[in-house]
């Protein structure tokens, strides 16, 4: 029972180390990052396993690292030197369809790596690529040559009307009545947009929404469309 309620301690206490330090994608960590992740875990790990040990010593060493982080981070906010050094710099791996050997060399990162990383981005052909960038997090990011890039409108001279963000209106028979009200809509009028649609519940519906365009998408849960 005291290492289940250990475990819940730290669970929590960890849970809250990690929203105070910031989002962050898994993928998208800075090696400092991940080092902080690393020692967080296994500096928790340590007082559940240690029944003896008090929790306050659990604790503070959170704490520590929880402090370092967000000074380090405001300081990479503010100085680009300490940007650099802690999140690094990406770096040119392709220019106009040269691939940088000497900087390849410099990152340690093979041709295999680059290739695997262009085919992830539909490119197999290193002419077709413009700017390739190693960024710090790792990830590969690639700019096509002019000919290879997708068309846009701005290409073809079209004026389209801008989009808004998409409204969750109902999931799994909840109705959100903040993006109702947001999207034009009392809840008299919107209960009878639903009956138009031929819905008489809410329950019924598995997600609904507007979309950009303001258009109402609806879809019903299983066994209500069967039925």
């Amino acid at each position: 029972m005291q290492i289940a309620l250990r475990t819940v301690f730290f669970y929590v206490a960890v849970v809250i180390v990690l929203r105070i330090m910031g989002k962050r994608e898994l993928g998208h960590l800075s090696p400092f990052d991940l080092v902080v992740s690393i020692m967080i875990a296994e500096l928790a790990a340590l007082p559940i396993e240690n029944t003896d040990k008090p929790l306050l010593e659990g604790v503070i060493p959170l704490v520590v690292l929880l402090l370092l982080e967000v000074l380090l981070s405001y300081a990479a906010l503010k100085s680009e030197t300490v940007r650099g050094i802690v999140n690094g710099k990406p770096s040119m791996v392709i220019i106009k369809g040269k691939i940088m050997e000497r900087e390849m060399r410099k990152l340690r990162y093979n041709l295999n790596d680059l290739l695997v990383g262009l085919r992830s981005q539909g490119i197999v052909d290193v002419a077709e690529v413009d700017y390739a960038i190693l960024e710090p997090s790792g990830t590969l990011s690639v700019i096509p040559i002019v000919d290879k890039r997708p068309v846009t409108p701005a290409d073809l001279k079209l004026e389209l009307p801008r989009e808004e963000l998409p409204l969750v209106l109902i999931t799994d028979g909840r109705i959100h009545w903040v993006s109702v009200k947001k999207g034009g809509y009392d809840e008299g009028s919107f209960r009878a947009l639903l009956h138009s649609q031929g819905i008489h519940s809410e329950q019924a519906v598995l997600f609904a929404y507007l979309d950009g365009r303001g258009n109402l998408q609806i879809q019903l849960k299983d066994a209500h469309r069967q039925s």
